[in-house]
């Protein structure tokens, strides 16, 4: 759990940019966060795009204005719930691979 956070915080802090479009691409520059340029942005948008269904992109999305949502939804016994944290999982794991 520490590690996808800390994932998820070094993606936000290497994102954000002008002209960066997708949900998960406007959430990254609208973080605040001093390191976010669109060039990661539009990366992690990227790595959205090719893991996570729209509907995904706009849950996981969330979780930029609401860390808790994230932890709501992993711990969740929801079937979909599961589905989907598999899915945001790998979709971690490739954009702090490829978006450095």
């Amino acid at each position: 759990m520490r590690i996808l956070f800390l994932g998820l915080a070094l993606i936000t802090l290497n994102s954000c940019g002008a002209g960066v479009r997708g949900e998960m691409g406007r959430a990254c520059m609208a973080s605040g966060r001093s390191a976010a340029n669109s060039p990661l942005c539009s990366c992690v948008q990227q790595m959205a795009n090719d893991t996570l269904t729209r509907r995904d992109q706009r849950l996981a999305a969330s979780f930029f204005d609401d860390p808790q949502k994230a932890q709501d939804i992993r711990q969740s016994d929801n079937p979909g719930h599961e589905a989907f944290w598999t899915r945001y999982r790998q979709f971690t794991g490739r954009a702090e691979r490829s978006c450095r």
